[in-house]
């Protein structure tokens, strides 16, 4: 799927080679400031190496349109952007941008069950809690249903019980839509449990 030569990004990441193939879950686990969100910045095409080549399905990233391959390979921030209205606005917010078919309310209503997320549609998406926002933010990529979906520690701002229901319900959407999904997570244990392959990076390095 995913292909890294001789990549470097400024002073951060230095990786000779790596692969990330067609599994369904991988894991990217390392201490904070190893380099873990730089390099699914790159697998996003957010960001581009200083040197080197990524490449996706054997084509290299730099001959792709970065919004067509953002369509494909979706990625969800750590700290996701949550916009003033309702939570239906939101959920919304990528279907509009992407001109996408507007999807029934029962089906936005089912997201939101499937992230843990009791609110109603015409709730006010600001005035949620931090876990809150997050779940949507988690629902409103999913709702996208890309071939790649990008997660960047995305149950930080939940407590350890609420977090394992939401990896728990992220990875069974997932297999029901043949998605793959990356996850950068601070948590070798839900690595271990939820994630096929487990890449460690240290000092912007893969860790061997």
């Amino acid at each position: 799927m995913f292909r890294l030569n001789n990549v470097k990004y400024k002073h951060i990441l230095a990786i000779e080679t790596l692969e990330i193939g067609n599994q369904q879950t991988t894991g990217i686990v390392g201490e904070s400031g190893s380099g873990k969100t730089t390099l699914v910045k790159l697998l996003n095409k957010m960001i581009s190496p200083t040197s080197g080549d990524v490449f996706y399905e054997e084509t290299p990233l730099k001959d792709l349109n970065s919004i067509e391959h953002r369509k494909e390979v979706t990625m969800l921030p750590q700290q996701p952007v949550i916009f003033e209205g309702s939570v239906k606005e939101n959920l919304l917010f990528g279907i509009r941008f992407g001109e996408m078919p507007i999807p029934e309310n029962s089906e936005l209503m089912d997201l939101l069950k499937k992230v843990n997320l009791n609110k109603s549609l015409e709730d006010m998406a600001d005035k949620m809690s931090g876990g809150e926002k997050q779940r949507l933010a988690l629902a409103r990529v999913l709702l996208l249903k890309p071939k790649v979906l990008l997660l960047d520690e995305p149950s930080s701002a939940l407590d350890e019980s609420t977090e394992d229901i939401i990896i728990r319900l992220v990875m069974d959407y997932a297999k029901i839509l043949n998605m793959k999904v990356i996850m950068i997570t601070h948590s070798m244990n839900i690595a271990k449990t939820y994630t096929e392959e487990i890449i460690e990076i240290k000092d912007g390095k893969v860790k061997k």
